[in-house]
C-alpha cells in the first residue's frame, strides 16, 4: 500500500481541557473575541456616560453623600489591601 505523504508541516496545538490535541483550527475564533470585547467596551462607555449624567443632575449635598461614600470605600480597601500584603 503507498504511503500518504503531507505536503505541509503538521500543526501543532495545545491540549484541551481533556488532554488531548484537536485537529481542528478556526481562525475565526479571534474575530469573534475581538468583536466581543468591543461590544463589552462599548456598553461600558455607555454605562459610564449615563452614569455621570445623573451624577451631574444631582443635589450638591447628594454628591457631597456620595463622594465620602465613595472616600470612605476607598479607604477601606486600601486598608484590606495593606493587610493583606503586611505594608
Amino acid at each position: 500500500m503507498p504511503e500518504q505523504f503531507h505536503t505541509a508541516p503538521p500543526q501543532w496545538s495545545a491540549p484541551n481541557s481533556h488532554g488531548q490535541h484537536s485537529e481542528h483550527h478556526d481562525d475565526h475564533d479571534d474575530g469573534g473575541d475581538i468583536g466581543k470585547v468591543l461590544l463589552v467596551g462599548v456598553l461600558g462607555g455607555l454605562a459610564s456616560a449615563a452614569g455621570y449624567l445623573v451624577y451631574q443632575r444631582l443635589p450638591g449635598d447628594q454628591k457631597e453623600r456620595l463622594q465620602a461614600q465613595v472616600r470612605s470605600l476607598i479607604a477601606q480597601r486600601i486598608t484590606e489591601i495593606r493587610q493583606n500584603f503586611n505594608i
